[in-house]
């Protein structure tokens, strides 16, 4: 069962995509968007989360700035997209996983997976929240490598990623050496069905990788 429920954050009601799993959940999960918003395809991976058995909450984190907005796959959704994260601020934006978190706990234990923007802040609900997390082409993750670990974290980029240089790849193995980082033939957003660099192979391989930490770290 899908739809539209509203968690109350610390900031200001939040709506949240929430899919359940047909019987009793394993754990819970929090989907956390790309600068686009929590549209479609968040839904939808939202959903396949679910179909693994976890409960799952996508918020959409821009309703705090301009409620139900969703962007388009294209330069203007990419500059606004922009403009809106750093206008939410990252403190903001992980105390609205907090919030997903917090109504997910009845479920069980509870994860994050987070893609492009939502990469990051996955990242920091695995350092600030204690949440087991798997990022995907986390590109602002760097600054904020130095910073403890709660809990465990998984890291996936792809090798043709040009707003990811290897060298910020490097960074996550040298800075966290006991985290897991895999690279993938692909580019950036390779995850994204709808989008013009989903590469089926890395996205399924990623997906399996994140299914496995998630059924080791979450039970």
């Amino acid at each position: 069962m899908s739809q539209w429920i509203t968690l109350s954050t610390a900031h200001g009601p939040v709506r949240a995509w929430q899919a359940l799993p047909a019987g009793t959940p394993r754990a819970g999960l929090v989907v956390i968007q790309e600068i686009f918003g929590a549209n479609a395809h968040i839904r939808h991976v939202a959903e396949q989360y679910a179909a693994e058995g976890y409960a799952v909450l996508a918020p959409a984190f821009f309703d705090l700035l301009e409620p139900g907005l969703e962007l388009a796959y294209d330069a203007e959704g990419v500059n606004r997209g922009k403009e809106l994260v750093t206008a939410l601020g990252v403190d903001r934006a992980v105390s609205v996983v907090q919030a997903a978190a917090q109504q997910l706990e009845r479920h069980g234990k509870v994860g994050t997976v987070g893609y492009c923007w939502g990469g990051t802040i996955a990242m920091l609900a695995a350092q600030r929240l204690g949440l087991p997390s798997a990022s995907y082409y986390g590109a602002r993750n760097v600054p904020f490598l130095d910073g403890p670990f709660k809990a465990p974290a998984i890291f996936h980029f792809g090798a043709q990623d040009a707003s990811i240089p290897p060298a910020a790849v490097a960074a996550h193995r040298e800075k966290q050496p006991t985290l897991p980082v895999y690279v993938y033939p692909a580019d950036h957003a390779f995850n994204r069905e709808v989008g013009m660099h989903y590469h089926a192979p890395s996205a399924e391989l990623a997906r399996e990788r994140t299914l496995a930490f998630f059924s080791e770290n979450l039970r």
